[in-house]
């Protein structure tokens, strides 16, 4: 069935402190999806944010972000008051997300909310435990740690813990019991507050789209607690890590950092817990986009000592085993497969053996002919059609910035006019796709330029951090999203 949706992360929304959360404005933007006659949500991963900020580099592929918590939420919990969190700064500019300025009033708030919630713990605190034990009791000692430490890569902490002896695990959690429950509370209060946020949008008829990275850093609870599922040497060192080949963007490639799995072992066991992690993220979201799909194929590997990506190799991910085995965990589950980037016939036959839909980017389309895929015309049922991703400009950015040739062609092939603004365009040949789901970013909607934009791949500095104007969602515009919607068949409510 046709449908639509728009892009747009938690951080992004507007509010009081810093950064957008789980509060009163994602249940606005959630009505907001509804008179517009949208059927999705799609968000960013909602893990914690690790280095330069980023969702696709947390310290764990399990814990929710305590930036997202709602503070107004736990205020009507008499766990923090107004004035507590009133006295802490958070930022100069309510359109950016200012981290610098959560680290530490965060920790100290939530911290605060802690004592508070333990004096009388709530009746469901212990069954959540439970069923987290899983990833949480190794999550939670791991951050408390890197407090301990000083944030310091747990490659650098003392031998004992580092290695995960069992007398060490034993003495650090006695020592660390206070930090060790103020990750749990976190835990626990972003799970509550996110089922409470999901649960409306599904009475709203809104489904959620997360995203799973394909790839966590080597600073994380999961490598940390689960060294033998990654390439690492006898001293817990990368033998390869991940990135991407030159290409005509970049000479030497992308060079991520990320450890690369260990499919043998992973096969061994079932490839468990992948199953686990995505059994996790399944029990969030009502479907799922599966980040850089083209690894799970073939993966660019990189001597971990190389300074670039330029030296690293093909090598054989696992293929149609581990989707096999996702299908087994998660039968029917609905997952979009990111196929961007270098592809082959053998990725190609991967996406079509899986059956998940692909992705068709309308920024990639007016640069090399008639044949392009991209192309409205090329374009097939199964199939999730975007106007851009995070990862890319906005559309009025793409328009002003884009070469002659492919501005006149995109002008040509679209029919764009000023009368309707050439973004409105774009955004009419994403709705009349033949893909059963178009997705657009809200920044696309809005019509603004590449100050908004979201992340610059191979950059660090100042992304993330966009935020949506507090009186950008009218009534107009939503009428005007809805009129589209319903011209083109997406009206599903």
């Amino acid at each position: 069935m046709r449908a639509s949706g728009i892009l747009m992360h938690i951080s992004s929304l507007p509010g009081s402190f810093g950064i957008g959360t789980m509060g009163k404005q994602a249940y606005k933007f959630v009505d907001f999806l509804e008179s517009a006659g949208q059927s999705y949500w799609q968000v960013l991963p909602l893990s914690p944010t690790g280095y330069g900020d980023s969702p696709y580099q947390s310290f764990s592929a399990f814990a929710g972000n305590p930036y997202l918590i709602d503070l107004d939420t736990l205020c009507v919990q008499n766990l923090l008051r107004q004035e507590e969190i009133e006295a802490y700064p958070w930022g100069g500019d309510p359109e950016r997300v200012d981290y610098g300025a959560l680290f530490d009033s965060r920790t100290k708030l939530l911290g605060l909310a802690t004592k508070r919630f333990f004096e009388e713990p709530s009746a469901d605190f212990a069954g959540f435990l439970e069923e987290n034990q899983f990833w949480l009791p190794d999550y939670a000692l791991f951050m408390a740690l890197k407090d301990r430490f000083g944030g310091e890569n747990w490659r650098n902490w003392e031998e004992e813990i580092r290695l995960r002896k069992p007398e060490a695990l034993a003495k650090w959690r006695e020592a660390l019991e206070c930090e060790i429950r103020l990750q749990y509370f976190i835990q626990y209060v972003f799970r509550q507050q996110w089922d409470a946020l999901h649960t409306y949008a599904a009475e709203k008829k809104i489904k959620i789209i997360g995203d799973v990275p394909i790839y966590v850093p080597l600073d994380s609870a999961d490598v940390w607690a689960n060294p033998e599922l990654f390439q690492l040497d006898e001293t817990l060192r990368p033998i390869k890590v991940a990135g991407v080949p030159p290409d005509g963007f970049t000479a030497d490639g992308q060079l991520w950092g990320n450890p690369l799995y260990d499919w043998e072992t992973h096969k061994k066991t079932g490839f468990a817990w992948w199953k686990q992690r995505l059994l996790a993220a399944a029990s969030l979201y009502d479907g799922i986009r599966l980040d850089h799909f083209r690894g799970f194929e073939s993966y660019w590997a990189v001597p971990a000592e190389d300074d670039t990506a330029r030296n690293g190799a093909w090598e054989k991910g696992p293929g149609m085993d581990f989707l096999e085995a996702v299908r087994t965990a998660l039968p029917d589950y609905p997952f979009i497969a990111e196929d961007l980037g270098y592809l082959t016939p053998e990725v190609h036959a991967l996406r079509e053996a899986s059956g998940y839909p692909g992705m068709k980017i309308l920024e990639f389309a007016f640069d090399s002919g008639s044949a392009n895929v991209y192309l409205p015309h090329n374009h097939v049922h199964n199939a999730v059609c975007y106007t851009g991703t995070h990862d890319n400009q906005t559309l009025c950015q793409w328009l002003e910035e884009s070469a002659p040739e492919t501005m006149q062609y995109a002008r040509e092939y679209l029919g764009l006019n000023k009368k309707e603004g050439y973004a409105w365009g774009v955004l009419r040949a994403g709705f009349s796709s033949v893909c059963d789901l178009f997705i657009a970013q809200m920044q696309d909607f809005l019509e603004l330029g590449g100050e908004s934009r979201m992340n610059f791949p191979g950059t660090t500095g100042g992304n993330w951090t966009w935020r949506m104007a507090h009186d950008a969602l009218t009534p107009e515009l939503a009428a005007r999203i809805l009129a589209l919607t319903l011209r083109y068949g997406r009206y599903r409510q």
